[in-house]
């Protein structure tokens, strides 16, 4: 279900669940187990990705209405789940959106801190309303992060499904890739992330944007940083880099 594989010190998280990967409560449950797994591992930076020919093309809709009232009652929290142990990895993510990405999809693309997507065939979009069903809150706020209030205000009220080149535009995706490089990319991308920032420093800062660390404890966080990283050499290295360049 879920495939994991070691590319240049960057840990490629491949989704494998039929054939475009549908989330459903096991894919959501393992999702979450396998990221709060990597969290505690000592790789540093994380690659996102659907097996085949999707990222994930959203909610096993079938499982929905064979499982009834109950399947409901579980899976809603565990989709959850599965958002927020991506959104909240400490670790750089960094999407490789190999097809498409549909409803919950597009969300657990938009927890990822930076998103490629493949030219080739694949739309991503939040289509729920079309659907019938409203968004869980964690969802709204993840888009709303993502891509601003007012363009997540316009992609669920439509329920339009975009094009590569149009989910460039809106901010979905960060960046496009042909379909034969679009995981190399990432790879690199969350490489770079992962060893031209200092660890420490990435984790704050990215809980800070995420909304995820009070303004006090961020204040005392950022100070001990600052003194850490004038002690052990970081910054004197990158102004002998800057004034190199210059």
């Amino acid at each position: 279900m879920m495939k994991l594989e070691d590319v240049e010190g960057v840990t490629v998280v491949r989704m494998a669940h039929g054939k475009v990967n549908a989330l459903d409560l096991e894919l959501c449950q393992a999702i979450t187990a396998t990221f709060r797994d990597l969290a505690t591992e000592a790789h540093r930076g994380i690659v996102l990705t659907g097996d085949g020919s999707a990222f994930s093309a959203g909610v096993d809709l079938w499982r929905i209405v064979e499982g009834g009232p109950d399947y409901v009652d579980a899976f809603i929290p565990a989709l959850v789940d599965a958002f927020t142990s991506v959104l909240t990895c400490e670790k750089p993510v960094v999407a490789a959106v190999n097809g498409h990405a549909i409803a919950g999809g597009c969300v657990l693309t938009s927890c990822c801190d930076h998103r490629i997507m493949t030219t080739g065939r694949g739309g991503i979009g939040i289509p729920e309303l079309v659907v019938g069903v409203p968004f869980p809150a964690a969802a709204f706020g993840i888009m709303a992060h993502a891509v601003g209030p007012q363009r997540a205000r316009q992609m669920a009220l439509s329920g339009k499904v975009y094009s590569p080149a149009e989910a460039l535009e809106l901010g979905v995706v960060d960046e496009l890739a042909e379909p034969e490089t679009v995981l190399s990319y990432a790879v690199s991308h969350a490489a770079r992330l992962a060893t031209t920032i200092p660890q420490d420093t990435f984790r704050l800062h990215k809980a800070h944007v995420r909304g995820l660390t009070p303004a006090p404890d961020y204040d005392a966080e950022v100070t001990r940083i600052w003194r850490e990283r004038a002690a052990d050499g970081w910054i004197a290295d990158y102004m002998a880099r800057a004034t190199k360049r210059r």
